[in-house]
């Protein structure tokens, strides 16, 4: 991965601002992947947070920080969800030690070694998850988009 890969992880703009439900997108390809997220943010809070949000401006502006970890937590879960066809998912985070070691034709790169995987059969529990780990895919230095993307793919499945 490039330079732009390691340091993207999901950024949204200041809580409680007019913007507060946008995330944060540099130059680069990563933002493909923060556009499709983004599209599931807009989703969550225009259609499945809660009813006493009526407003459409109440319901995109505005948000505290509890709420925009909520609605990034909601849509990763769909996204992966989604990928596993509504059958399953697979959460990547970085383990603290290498998972495994060298293989022939593998090249370390010092991060996906260190990938650790959590499968679910439960969309809620896929969401309680990662909202329980949110930081993990937000802190900078996290990788967050990477995790994301091997997550996305891994729920796929290599064979779909």
């Amino acid at each position: 991965f490039s330079q732009d890969w390691a340091r993207a992880h999901f950024r949204l703009r200041e809580p409680r601002s007019d913007l507060a439900y946008a995330l944060e997108a540099e130059q680069g390809g990563t933002r493909a992947i923060l556009m499709a997220v983004q599209a599931n943010i807009i989703k969550h809070l225009l259609f499945v947070r809660s009813p006493e949000h009526t407003h459409l401006d109440s319901r995109l502006q505005q948000l505290g920080g509890q709420e925009q970890r909520e609605a990034l937590g909601a849509a990763l879960a769909d996204s992966l969800w989604a990928a596993g066809q509504g059958h399953g998912a697979t959460v990547c985070l970085l383990a603290a030690a290498a998972q495994f070691g060298p293989a022939p034709g593998y090249r370390a790169d010092g991060l996906t070694e260190r990938i650790q995987l959590f499968e679910f059969g439960d969309k809620a529990a896929v969401q309680d998850f990662i909202l329980h780990h949110i930081h993990c895919f937000r802190e900078e230095g996290s990788h967050g988009l990477i995790l994301f993307l091997y997550s996305l793919l891994l729920s796929r499945t290599l064979e779909r």
